[in-house]
């Protein structure tokens, strides 16, 4: 790969153990690894190509610790709006059981391909994927040059409900061992791959539908496997309840007692916790997360759609809790991340000195490269994996400019991401990133959506229909 040197008017650069601002910057990348980074006119030596970077933002990729790519984009114009009250506003339970019924191999294709390009147009460098198409995951990846961390889930039962009115559980314990087998088998085969883009992490699905000895085994062979875990916790009242009722624990006091936690762990959601509002429980969870160096992927727009707050953010922060960012679900956007988690974290509190650009900046790099044990993502220094984003400064919603993070975090479009570089490859030029038809990709996805709707029927306990179960917003225009 050539050695470019990248000129920019702004430059967020790492130095002191921290992100810091400098003020007309040259970056240098060989191969795959940042070589230099300092002030205007402190490199003198060769590049094969100069980026011109006058008037624009140059940062660290962003490394995305929670999304279901194969899938999640099936959500809109389908789970909006919609959540029965005794499921506390959570999909979990009826929506997205309909949608994985009735999805093909081919749609959940289509989903990754286009989440991928989603992901890349707004940022994202890393990704951990959980899901059920590893091989399919590896070729997208591949294909668009994502750094990706795939963990194939794997579970003991599963959650479902036959009234609409109660969530009950269907146990097969086999399954679960023969998942965790597949997955471990998974890693040994692909970690490492793509120079050294595809890594591997164990995914237990939900802590709700493992058994302890699913997740001990797990805890095992992560240890053996020197791979990160990652585990749905704490992210539905019902599955509060039900763990209390199980194990007179949450799920957080549990998973501590198991030895489950620690800091190669990552916790999707960690939202539903002892004490808070949406609980009635005492306990200090965050304090139990702090104390065991566990990690929290902190998705903000799954929930905030449904009404559901994180309770909240700065806290977790103020206590020490290693915070991550992640998509989850559709839009893959982690830049419409970093917003709503500032913003729904002052609401929550009713300050807005709290969750500030800087905190949730760190969280979706350092916060997330910490979560996966790396020194060498999420940060513009030398001996860093080359991963940038060259963001147009002077653009529309970027101008004025005074502190570019702050204008990142509450201003900044997709559209303004011009350029991606990804283990040092230019995979996004000018918005155009090469080989892929947008376009195409959905038409594909279309496709897959209008497949999926009108089969929805095969996984709702009622039967329903897609307008059954998600109205059209407005009544159909008459005559």
């Amino acid at each position: 790969m050539p050695r470019r040197r990248i000129d920019a008017s702004h430059v967020v650069a790492f130095q002191g153990g921290g992100h810091r601002y400098l003020k007309d910057g040259v970056v240098v990348t060989d191969g795959n690894a940042i070589v230099h980074v300092g002030p205007a006119g402190s490199y003198a030596g060769p590049a094969d190509e100069t980026i011109d970077g006058a008037g624009m933002l140059l940062t660290p990729g962003f490394v995305n610790t929670h999304a279901h790519l194969y899938e999640s984009p099936l959500d809109k114009s389908f789970v909006e709006d919609m959540g029965r009250r005794q499921f506390y506003g959570s999909g979990l339970f009826e929506y997205l059981p309909v949608r994985s019924a009735a999805m093909s191999d081919e749609d959940a294709h289509a989903c990754l391909a286009f989440s991928m390009a989603e992901l890349l147009r707004t940022g994202t460098t890393t990704v951990m994927e959980i899901g059920s198409y590893g091989d399919e995951a590896v070729r997208q990846a591949e294909k668009f040059g994502m750094r990706l961390y795939m963990g194939l889930g794997y579970r003991s039962g599963r959650w479902y409900t036959d009234d609409g009115k109660a969530v009950k559980y269907a146990w097969d314990e086999a399954a679960g061992l023969q998942g965790l087998d597949r997955a471990v088998a998974f890693i040994e085969r692909h970690d490492g791959s793509q120079n050294g883009r595809i890594k591997g992490f164990l995914s237990p699905a939900q802590v709700d539908t493992c058994t302890e000895d699913l997740l001990r085994r797990s805890r095992d062979a992560a240890t053996q496997l020197g791979v990160p875990m990652a585990l749905h916790t704490s992210q539905s009242v019902n599955e509060f309840l039900e763990m209390t009722r199980r194990h007179g624990q949450t799920p957080i006091e549990w998973l501590r007692d198991i030895g489950f936690l620690g800091p190669d762990v990552i916790l999707g959601h960690a939202i539903v916790l002892a004490p808070g509002s949406w609980t009635n429980w005492p306990g200090d969870d965050v304090g139990i997360l702090a104390d065991t160096g566990t990690n929290v992927a902190h998705a903000v727009w799954v929930f905030a759609r449904r009404g559901i707050a994180m309770e909240s953010f700065a806290r977790y922060l103020a206590r020490g809790v290693n915070m991550t960012l992640g998509t989850d679900t559709a839009p893959q956007s982690m830049l419409e991340g970093l917003r709503y988690t500032a913003v729904v974290s002052k609401l929550v509190d009713r300050q807005t000195e709290v969750a500030t650009a800087a905190d949730v900046f760190n969280a979706a790099t350092l916060g997330g490269a910490k979560a996966l044990g790396r020194d060498d993502l999420g940060r513009i220094a030398p001996g860093a994996k080359a991963d940038l984003l060259l963001w147009d400064a002077a653009s529309l919603f970027m101008a004025p400019l005074r502190d570019p993070l702050r204008n990142l975090v509450y201003s900044a479009q997709a559209e303004d991401l011009r350029t991606v570089l990804i283990d040092g490859e230019v995979r996004m030029r000018d918005r155009q990133i090469p080989g892929v038809d947008i376009a195409a990709l959905a038409r594909d996805l279309q496709a897959a959506g209008e497949r999926m709707w009108a089969n929805v029927d095969r996984g709702d306990w009622a039967g329903r229909s897609i307008d059954e179960l998600a109205p059209q917003t407005f009544p159909p225009y008459a005559g």
